[in-house]
């Protein structure tokens, strides 16, 4: 018997805002944005996306990252995937088969900060999460913004992954 093939992304909710927000939809088109860009088959792949409130997401970055308070997005990549060299190539993950994908990691996001965001820089809640969401899923595959060269790669990548998704580049 063969398992059916899974979804890229697996998407809880836990605050119901995001559902009016379609959460589901969106995290299933920037993740696939995303692997498309970079050559990777959807179907090789799975992520994981919690549609939180901030309450969890102050939870979840006090316990992962030390700090006490809410943020916009966390990432958590299955694999390190990170270059050696500052502004180097991450290495490329390893799909699986389409009836048994790849982990490339978790991803939460909190509706609170994302909605006050998005008002604060006139945004439309959509394209924001999108960003936000494109930006959570190269973290799965080794981007980073730490180191100068490392950023300026990530920030160029998310502004071509936008554009062709019709969404205003975000840095500007």
């Amino acid at each position: 018997m063969t398992r059916p093939m899974a979804d890229l992304v697996e998407t809880l909710i836990e605050d119901e805002r995001w559902q009016a927000a379609r959460l589901e939809d969106l995290a299933d088109a920037a993740c696939r944005a995303v692997l498309s860009r970079l050559d990777l088959p959807a179907e090789g792949f799975e992520i994981a996306v919690l549609g939180c409130d901030d309450a969890r997401m102050a939870t979840l970055n006090a316990d992962f990252r030390d700090k006490d308070r809410a943020t916009n997005v966390l990432s958590w990549p299955a694999v390190e995937l990170a270059p050696d060299r500052a502004g180097g190539a991450p290495s490329r993950p390893d799909p699986g088969p389409a009836d048994m994908p790849q982990s490339l990691g978790d991803i939460a996001i909190a509706f609170d900060t994302c909605a006050r965001e998005a008002a604060e820089q006139g945004k439309p809640l959509a394209a924001h999460v999108t960003h936000l969401l494109v930006h959570g899923c190269l973290h799965l595959l080794g981007f980073d913004h730490i180191r100068a060269p490392d950023a300026a790669r990530m920030e160029a990548l998310e502004v071509d992954l936008l554009e062709r998704m019709g969404i205003a580049d975000p840095y500007q």
